[in-house]
């Protein structure tokens, strides 16, 4: 799904793995987590906008499907796409892939909340934000569009 944004490229190491000798599932979350950091910088949430606004970004809902066993040494790639932008919450999807056989390992999807760091409550995204996050979903569909 090249219209999709890569936002994680790593290895599963042994001490990713659990007693059945396969990545445990707090790992995959944990990947997960930082290919959403990724993207939220895409589209210009990122630790200088942060401390500059006194904002940030919390999780509030996840889903993951787990669809295919990594094991150590295992190459993955994670993939990202914004599924929407609302006046507060930014909600996303995330794919991670096994390298060697292109096969999906996981899918979550992931609802955010931008808030006030201080107060704890959300607030709105800025325009700014908003904008370029609608624009990447504007690219991410002319892409689907043009690969049919």
């Amino acid at each position: 799904m090249s219209e999709w944004l890569t936002t994680y490229r790593g290895v599963v190491y042994p001490w990713h793995c659990d007693h059945m000798g396969h990545m445990n599932v707090m790992w995959y979350t944990s990947k997960f987590d930082e290919a959403c950091w990724q993207l939220l910088s895409m589209i210009g949430l990122n630790s200088s906008r942060f401390a500059q606004d006194g904002t940030g970004m919390a999780a509030v809902e996840q889903h993951t499907q787990y669809k295919r066993e990594l094991h150590p040494g295992d190459a993955i790639s994670i993939r990202s796409m914004l599924l929407e932008i609302k006046e507060k919450s930014i909600r996303m999807m995330h794919e991670m892939r096994h390298d060697a056989s292109d096969q999906v390992a996981a899918i979550t999807e992931i609802v955010g909340i931008h808030i006030d760091a201080t107060l704890r409550k959300a607030v709105s995204i800025p325009e700014d934000v908003r904008r370029r996050a609608i624009r990447v979903r504007e690219d991410e569909f002319a892409a689907i569009l043009g690969a049919m």
